[in-house]
């Protein structure tokens, strides 16, 4: 049988600071391709479930637990990585105490964000905001 040729899979975390006023989230300043702020995360290991790789990749890229409250929303736009045709599921989780990361990590709250957004992230913290503010999910796309 031959495989069929499919997209990566990634996962993206959207990390409320759940010990700090207004609940900030995390970012990471990339020093690789893309370039600029972005969510923490990256690709699923063979044989991971998806939860499995967020809480790993939070761990991974910015030394802190996490706990996944919610399933943002899956994005899978062909364009929305220069280096390939990523699908990316998004969760929202929540962590205390003082992130470390080998890039730049910072804490931003949700309407003072950085504009030089990496991959599709602008997007995906508009859907964040909107999810914080109304309680609703991403919209199917």
């Amino acid at each position: 049988m031959v495989r069929p040729t499919t997209p990566l899979v990634a996962v993206d975390i959207i990390i409320e600071m759940s010990d700090r006023p207004g609940r900030p989230i995390l970012l990471i300043e990339r020093k690789n391709p893309s370039h600029g702020w972005a969510l923490p995360g990256g690709f699923v290991d063979v044989g991971e479930r998806l939860e499995q790789a967020a809480i790993r990749e939070a761990r991974e890229e910015i030394s802190l637990e996490v706990q996944l409250k919610v399933l943002l929303g899956c994005y899978s736009d062909p364009a929305r990585d220069p280096r390939g045709h990523t699908i990316s599921p998004v969760y929202v989780a929540e962590a205390s105490g003082e992130p470390r990361a080998a890039d730049d990590v910072r804490v931003f709250l949700p309407d003072q964000l950085p504009t030089a957004l990496a991959f599709d992230h602008a997007l995906i913290l508009a859907d964040y905001r909107r999810y914080r503010e109304t309680g609703q999910l991403a919209p199917l796309r």
